[in-house]
C-alpha cells in the first residue's frame, strides 16, 4: 500500500504542469478575407512546418516540469561524406595514428585498478588498436601518448577501449576523437548500469561503494535513486525510493515521468545528441551527509515481461562469466548443445584472446550464443544477476556454471528429464547439483582433444555445489552467493543426487592453465589468489600459497579417485568414425 501511494504521489508529480507546449495561434489574418493565392501559400506553409515539426521532434528532455524536444537534423552532406571516407579508411587500414574520425566520442571515463575504461557513443567507427592512441592531458607531452591495450566491440553496443593507468587526476581521450579529454570517475564508487523491470515498474540498479554485506539484506529505507540529466541540480531531478538494497544490486520504483520518457525514445534507448547530456541514475544516502554516487549507468529497458505466455522460448540456458577462456569455448558449448542446452549468455569480462574470432567460427543457427561486454572488475554476482534479469523471458531454467565445468548424467536420464520432473512442481526454484574437481591428472601440457577427455582423476569428495535455477522465482533482491540465488518467499530448492547430474570441474588443469588464475578472479566476495588473506579458503587450491609458483608434484596433486564416466560419454557420443576426431 506505501508503495502505491509513493507511486500515485510520483505519478501526479509528473503531470504536474507537463501540459502541451508551444502557443500558436490562427493562420488567417481576422477581418478581411486573404486573396486565393495567399491561402494557398499559408496552407502550404502550414503543413511543411508539420512535417518538419514530425522530423525534428525525436526525443523528449525528460527532467524538469516540461519535456525539452531534442533536435535531429539531417547531416550536411560534407559530413556523410567524411563518415563514408572514415569507414573506407577503416576497412582499407589506412588510418594514421594522428588522424580524427568524426563518428569517434567518447562518453564515459572509467579508472579501473589497473587500467583505463574508456565507453564510446553507440555508432563509433573504430579502427584496430594500433592505429591510434592513448591521450592523457596535458596533451603536450610527448609521454603521455600510449598505445592501447585492446578494443572491445559490439554490433548493438557501444565500443570499449582499454587504455594503460595514467597519472592519476589526469583527464584521457583519443588521438582520433573529436571530443574534449574526459576526466576518469573512480571505480570503487560508481553506479555503472541499470535495468527497466516492467514486470513490477522498477529500476534494478547496480552500484559500487555503498559496501553492503554480502549475502544480507540492506535497510532500503537509507537510500533513494535519482534520476536526471545532472544530479548537482536538485530542482531537474527525479527521486523514488529504493524497496530492496542487496550487495550491489538496488531496486527502486519507476517514476511514471521516467516511464513515460522511455516510451518517447526510440526503442526505449535513451538517444541524446552529441552535446547533450544522457539521462542517467544513481543512487543517494539519506538523512544528513546525504551524498549522490557518481553514475555512468542510462537505464535500459529489459524486454517487456508478458505473464500471460505459458511456455518460453527456451527450456534451459547457461550464463557464464569468463576472461580470456577463448580455446575452451568450442569445447563447452558444443557439448552442452548436445545434453540440452539451448541458449547461451556470455558475460566477457576483458577478454583480449580473440573470443569474438572463435565465437564467429560457430554456426549461429546452431548455437544460440549472446556475448555481453561486462568490463566491471569483481563483479561476478551483479552480472549474474543482470543475466538472470536478461534471461527471464525467454529461458524456463537457466544453469549459472563456469567455463571449466560440464553437467553430467551418469544414469540412465538427461537434462530433459530431469528439467520435466521438476518443471510441474510450480514450488520448485532452484536444482542444486554437486561438483567434483578433477587434478591435472599426470598431465604438464593442455590435453589436445579437450578438458572432457583430457582429465580423469579427481578428489573422492565433491567441494560443493552449482545451481540452475527458474529465473521467475528468485528474490527480488537477486542476492546471490557462489552460483545459486536466494528464492522469493514460498520457493524451495532440491538438492540432485550425484547418480542423476552432477558437475564435472575441471579446477585444477594444468599449471600453463591454472597459473592464469593469478591475474585476479571476478567474484566479488572472494580475496584473488595473490592476496594474503582467506589463504586456507575451499576457494583457494590448498597448500599452494599466494604465489604463481609452480610445485614439482603439481601434475600428481588433487588425484584421489580415477573418473572416465564423462570421458567414455564424449568418446562414444562425438567422436567422428571416419577421422576419430571431436568436433572442437
Amino acid at each position: 500500500m506505501a508503495l502505491a501511494a509513493k507511486e500515485r504521489k510520483l505519478s501526479r508529480l509528473g503531470s504536474k504542469g507537463s501540459g502541451g507546449g508551444g502557443g500558436g495561434g490562427s493562420f488567417g489574418a481576422r477581418g478581411q478575407r486573404a486573396p486565393a493565392g495567399t491561402q494557398r501559400r499559408l496552407f502550404a506553409a502550414f503543413f511543411a512546418f508539420l512535417f518538419a515539426g514530425a522530423v525534428l521532434f525525436g526525443a523528449a528532455h525528460v527532467i524538469g516540469a516540461s519535456f525539452r524536444p531534442v533536435l535531429k537534423t539531417a547531416w550536411p552532406s560534407a559530413t556523410l561524406n567524411a563518415v563514408s571516407s572514415e569507414r573506407g579508411a577503416q576497412q582499407a587500414g589506412m588510418v594514421s595514428v594522428d588522424a580524427v574520425l568524426p563518428s569517434v566520442h567518447i562518453q564515459h571515463a572509467v579508472a579501473l585498478p589497473d587500467h583505463v575504461l574508456l565507453m564510446l557513443r553507440d555508432g563509433s567507427l573504430l579502427p584496430a588498436s594500433g592505429q591510434f592512441e592513448c591521450l592523457y592531458s596535458p596533451v603536450n607531452s610527448s609521454q603521455l601518448r600510449r598505445q592501447p591495450l585492446s578494443v572491445a566491440t559490439l554490433p548493438d553496443g557501444p565500443s570499449l577501449v582499454h587504455c594503460p593507468a595514467g597519472p592519476s587526476r589526469v583527464a584521457v581521450s583519443l588521438s582520433l576523437a573529436q571530443s574534449v579529454p574526459v576526466a576518469p570517475l573512480q571505480w570503487d564508487r560508481l553506479v555503472y548500469t541499470a535495468l527497466i523491470d516492467s514486470k513490477d515498474n522498477s529500476t534494478v540498479v547496480f552500484a559500487k561503494g555503498m559496501n553492503l554485506r554480502p549475502g544480507r539484506l540492506g535497510v532500503p529505507s537509507r537510500y533513494e535513486c535519482v534520476f536526471g540529466r545532472d544530479f548537482s541540480k536538485p530542482k531537474l531531478v527525479v527521486t523514488s525510493p529504493v524497496v530492496s538494497a542487496a550487495q550491489e544490486i538496488f531496486r527502486c520504483v519507476t517514476p511514471v515521468r521516467i516511464r513515460r520518457y522511455l516510451r518517447m525514445t526510440t526503442g526505449g534507448k535513451n538517444s541524446v545528441n552529441n552535446d547533450d547530456k544522457p539521462m542517467l541514475v544513481s543512487i543517494r544516502t539519506k538523512g544528513r551527509g546525504s551524498s549522490t554516487l557518481p553514475s555512468i549507468a542510462q537505464p535500459e529497458p529489459l524486454p517487456r515481461y508478458n505473464k500471460h505466455w505459458r511456455r518460453k522460448a527456451h527450456s534451459m540456458c547457461v550464463c557464464t562469466m569468463l576472461r580470456n577462456q577463448a580455446r575452451f569455448l568450442r569445447e563447452w558449448i558444443i557439448y552442452h548443445s548436445r545434453i540440452g542446452v539451448q541458449r547461451w549468455f556470455i558475460y566477457d569480462n576483458n577478454s583480449d584472446d580473440g573470443i569474438e574470432e572463435v565465437l564467429n567460427t560457430m554456426d549461429s543457427s546452431r548455437y544460440n550464443v549472446t556475448r555481453y561486454l561486462w568490463p566491471w572488475m569483481k563483479s561476478q554476482e551483479a552480472g549474474f544477476a543482470h543475466c538472470a534479469l536478461r534471461a527471464r523471458e525467454s529461458c524456463e531454467w537457466v544453469g549459472f556454471i563456469d567455463i571449466d565445468e560440464f553437467l553430467h548424467f551418469p544414469g540412465n536420464q538427461t537434462l530433459q528429464d530431469v528439467l520435466r520432473n521438476y518443471s510441474v512442481k510450480p514450488r520448485i526454484g532452484e536444482l542444486r547439483t554437486a561438483c567434483h574437481s578433477f587434478g591435472p591428472s599426470g598431465r604438464t601440457k593442455i590435453p589436445k582433444k579437450g578438458v572432457t577427455t583430457g582429465y580423469t582423476c579427481r578428489l573422492a569428495a565433491p567441494e560443493r555445489h552449482k545451481s540452475i535455477v527458474r529465473p521467475d522465482a528468485l528474490n527480488p533482491s537477486l542476492i546471490n552467493v557462489v552460483h545459486h540465488f536466494h528464492l522469493k518467499e514460498g520457493m524451495k530448492y532440491v538438492n540432485i543426487g550425484q547418480g542423476m547430474m552432477l558437475i564435472n570441474h575441471y579446477k585444477y588443469q594444468v599449471w600453463e592453465v591454472f597459473k592464469d588464475k593469478f591475474s585476479g578472479r571476478v567474484a566479488t566476495y572472494v580475496a584473488d589468489w595473490q592476496d594474503e588473506e582467506n589463504v586456507g579458503s575451499r576457494d583457494r587450491a590448498p597448500g599452494l600459497g599466494t604465489k604463481p609458483v609452480e610445485p614439482e608434484d603439481w601434475p600428481r596433486r588433487f588425484c584421489e579417485v580415477y573418473d572416465n564416466g564423462l570421458k567414455d560419454f564424449v568418446q562414444k557420443v562425438f567422436t567422428d568414425p571416419h577421422t576419430g576426431n571431436l568436433p572442437w
